[in-house]
């Protein structure tokens, strides 16, 4: 017999998935970006301790932006909207 093997959905909306699911796809998406996008660990780890300190943050989401923290922290071209902290320029992060 053949094994059958779960197919998992990629077009689902949020509200339909597994949230433990949907939260290891997004650590996953983080994880392989390109590293010519990332921020070093440092910065990384101290941008999301300024997110952890903000009353906008809630369910790993910013109520100011909608945006998943944790994915626009680790992009060097980001910025918090609300100027807690800023965009790396290339200098930066070489």
């Amino acid at each position: 017999m053949e094994e059958k093997t779960k197919r998992v959905c990629r077009k689902c909306l949020t509200k339909d998935m597994d949230q433990a699911v949907y939260f290891e796809n997004l650590h996953n998406y983080i994880k392989n970006l390109d590293e010519d996008l990332k921020v070093g660990q440092s910065v990384y780890d101290t941008r999301l301790a300024v997110c952890k300190q903000c009353d906008l943050l809630a369910d790993g989401m910013c109520r100011a932006c909608g945006c998943f923290v944790e994915l626009r922290a680790i992009m060097w071209k980001n910025a918090c909207p609300y100027d807690k902290w800023h965009a790396e320029t290339m200098e930066e992060i070489k």
